[in-house]
């Protein structure tokens, strides 16, 4: 058994990892790149496989950062199965489609306002790519084991990071791998906790937040805050956020804080139709969930859900007070870059981050300080309040990794450090080796190890 890191070194996007087994090859996930333009051109480059030859595929969970690769995928020749909870597959026909829409969108405003070098843009892939995949997928409960290719047995277990997310197990009867892909946090507001699991021979872990601890303030009262003080001078809060988790948790949090009356009742649009359908998917699968189908459905009752183009234009012409939630949660795309365009120059407004910014992204670029962001070619002023929330992140921090790998019944023989920028993902290093005494290292991009 070997494994081949195609993704997720010294980085938090792109996870894909290729396992060998005798004839057989696995992909464990199957993620888009996502921030530098270095790593986003890696998108185009063709994996180091042929797609016809890989035998099946796993998915952690939908984000676009493990799914998004798989229209791709099958459009060059992947006829495979791909392996995930009935929840991940509900969500994957909801972001995969939606991604080629988006890709399909950027393409032709690039061509037609001639913002582009090609003759003409393309995008990665369509929405009929996205639609034809999802015939590959085929739904496997947690806790479930079955059979893959020669030999290989795979289970599924709950990891509390997003509706439906999952570590991944596989055994070829003499040694173990297990993939954490990302994991959530003991606390969740909405989502329980993660699956406390034995171990395995190899690990691969993520490391998005390794080198730091989350705030541990009320998450609810530092939301009011921001939205109170916002409002206070008529601004209008924008928070870029990911439309299948964190819109949910924000829906959630905001709709405690009015019933509370702690904020203002303050006009909230949801300019996602996609997170709107996400927020029904929940009902669909509440065992996963710790919150309630009243709860759930509470979520939406003051909403505004945006579902048009040019309701989303109508909105940028409107003034404060209100709130805007809007994908994508990295600002890399979608609605939200038209509302930063709109908003940002305003000393009135907020741009509220809640979650990890990769490199390279236009989310980095704002919670650095920058005067500017560059949008469609244009430098955009950035005079608006920029605020981060990272206390409803959906990652562990590096204390809760630690916490997770001490209910370990065995050491692993070796574990890769995955998913994080170099920084973040040495400090777990070191932390593990120190704490845990367990062999560890930092995989390279396209590395191939042998499990022996």
């Amino acid at each position: 058994m070997n494994l081949q890191f195609l993704g997720a070194t010294d980085t938090v996007t792109g996870s894909k990892y290729l396992l060998r087994e005798g004839n057989a090859r696995v992909l464990v996930d199957c993620g888009l790149f996502q921030g530098y333009k270095q790593l986003r051109l890696r998108n185009w480059t063709p994996l180091p496989v042929p797609a016809a030859d890989i035998d099946a595929v796993i998915l952690t969970h939908a984000h676009i950062d493990h799914s998004g690769y798989v229209p791709l995928l099958a459009r060059q020749g992947f006829r495979g199965k791909v392996y995930c909870t009935p929840a991940t597959r509900d969500l994957c026909r909801i972001l995969l489609t939606d991604s080629g829409h988006l890709l399909e969108e950027e393409a032709q405003y690039l061509n037609r306002h001639q913002l582009t070098k090609h003759a003409p843009a393309l995008p990665l892939y369509t929405r009929e790519d996205a639609l034809r995949c999802l015939k590959l997928f085929h739904p496997i409960e947690a806790g479930q084991s079955w059979a893959l290719a020669a030999g290989l047995q795979a289970s599924l277990s709950p990891s509390g990071h997003m509706l439906g997310s999952s570590f991944v197990r596989i055994d070829n009867g003499r040694r173990s791998i297990l993939f954490s892909g990302d994991l959530g946090r003991p606390e969740d507001p909405v989502l329980k906790a993660p699956t406390r699991m034995a171990g395995a021979d190899y690990l691969v872990v993520e490391s998005t937040y390794g080198d730091r601890l989350h705030d541990r303030t009320d998450p609810l009262q530092q939301l009011a805050d921001v939205i109170n003080r916002t409002s206070a001078r008529g601004g209008v809060v924008v928070i870029p956020a990911f439309a299948v988790g964190r819109a949910q948790t924000l829906l959630h949090a905001i709709q405690v804080l009015k019933e509370r009356g702690t904020i203002r009742n303050v006009p909230v649009y949801l300019n996602s139709p996609m997170a709107a359908s996400a927020t029904l998917a929940y009902l669909d699968h509440l065992p996963e969930l710790r919150l309630s189908a009243v709860e759930c459905r509470a979520m939406t009752r003051d909403v505004q859900v945006v579902a048009t183009p040019e309701e989303s234009q109508q909105l940028n012409a409107r003034h404060g007070p209100m709130v805007i939630i809007a994908a994508s949660g990295m600002a890399t795309g979608g609605r939200v870059v038209h509302h930063l365009k709109a908003f940002a120059p305003d000393q009135r407004n907020t741009i509220l981050f809640t979650g990890y910014q990769a490199g390279g992204t236009r989310g980095a670029t704002l919670v650095s300080g920058a005067p500017t962001v560059r949008i469609h070619g244009q430098d955009i002023p950035v005079r608006a309040e920029i605020a981060m929330l990272d206390t409803l992140s959906a990652h562990a921090d590096a204390g809760e990794i630690i916490d997770w790998l001490k209910g370990f019944a065995a050491p692993p023989r070796h574990t890769f450090i995955t998913h994080g920028e170099p920084a973040a993902a040495d400090a777990l290093r070191q932390r593990i080796e120190r704490e845990l005494h367990w062999q560890c290292a930092m995989p390279y991009y396209l590395e191939t190890v042998e499990l022996a």
